[in-house]
């Protein structure tokens, strides 16, 4: 039989919680039989939306959780006061070994506090850093950090693009993942004070395949599987990255709707256009691991559906069963 990973869910978090995350849950455990899911929140509240639900009874459990932490609370003051918030209450489970990943699309500030305060860091590791998978031409990405660390050192963003390689060739499973980092342009004297000083240490750092710099509109192409940067410029991205997608989306759907003729020419490029805008469909490849804690932390969209909520369960069962964070420990921390 193989190894059961237990992963607790964070219900009350996001914009489409409990509802949801709860219908993720259970389409996670109805695929897969190898994964435990503890939903965490208030009990009548998640217990309402299983009801009537056909699942694997043994495969979901419900951890009362009476307090939640809200998007605009300070996320320090929050993780601190609020113990029985369900942010706090699954960092714990994490913490004590009661669970192998805590997944959540709530308050982005309280995970990324929660994940260090309360999880911890890998000794060893400066900053954890929270990397999403993006869509490219030629499969996925890693952009990393994408939201953590605004004012990074060169020294984390070597620890970046070191934990980016584990993950891309373990969890991903690319070979020889290449690394660039952001700049705004090709050349190795160009780019920001930090930039130029991390730029000499990538081409030094053992165990990573570094081909240089990567400017924004190469990205989409795949022209790196590891993109660093430091948290400001990967939010920027990711956010963009985004929003472009769901404006170009609309822009083909407005467009082949237009005309009588263009309306025909729709019904019969559809098939095609579906598969080829299923490929960049973010919520395929789940949420943002925060790399680098003592234990899996998952952020997910604010606005996740069960779609994501499913495939960011179903990530931590590889992150877990690839032993990521003892890759982490042995290759960059000897």
């Amino acid at each position: 039989m193989s190894e059961i990973v237990h992963v607790a869910l964070d219900a009350m978090g996001g914009d489409n919680a409990p509802g949801e995350i709860v219908k993720g849950a259970l389409e996670a455990v109805r695929e897969r039989s190898d994964i435990k899911v503890t939903l965490i929140g208030k009990e009548a509240v998640v217990e309402k939306e299983l009801s009537g639900c056909d699942y694997p009874k043994d495969q979901v459990v419900v951890k009362n959780a009476t307090e939640l932490i809200e998007m605009a609370e300070p996320p320090v003051v929050a993780i601190r006061k609020k113990k029985d918030s369900s942010i706090v209450v699954g960092m714990n489970m994490v913490k004590h070994g009661e669970a192998d990943a805590f997944v959540s699309a709530g308050s982005s500030g309280a995970i990324l506090a929660g994940g260090q305060l309360i999880v911890g860091r890998i000794r060893g590791i400066e900053r954890p850093p929270l990397a999403p998978l993006i869509p490219t031409e030629k499969g996925v990405s890693l952009l990393v950090d994408c939201g953590a660390n605004v004012d990074a050192r060169s020294s984390h963003l070597v620890q970046f693009a070191q934990m980016g390689s584990i993950y891309m060739e373990h969890v991903v499973g690319i070979q020889n993942p290449r690394v660039a980092i952001v700049n705004i342009g090709a050349e190795e004297e160009k780019g920001n004070a930090l930039v130029k000083e991390t730029f000499p240490l990538l081409k030094e750092c053992s165990g990573i395949h570094f081909i240089g710099s990567i400017e924004a509109r190469e990205i989409p192409k795949g022209a790196a599987d590891v993109i660093v940067c430091e948290a400001f410029v990967g939010n920027v991205i990711l956010k963009l990255y985004e929003g472009l997608a769901g404006t170009l989306v609309g822009a083909i759907k407005k467009g082949l709707m237009s005309t009588f003729k263009s309306k025909i020419g729709a019904a019969l490029a559809l098939p095609a256009l579906k598969k080829t805008l299923k490929s960049f469909d973010a919520t395929a490849y789940g949420g943002a691991p925060l790399l680098g804690c003592n234990g899996l932390v998952v952020k997910t969209h604010g606005s996740a559906g069960a779609i994501e909520v499913k495939n960011s369960i179903i990530q931590c069962v590889t992150f877990k069963k690839q032993e990521i964070n003892e890759k982490i420990k042995e290759n960059i921390l000897g």
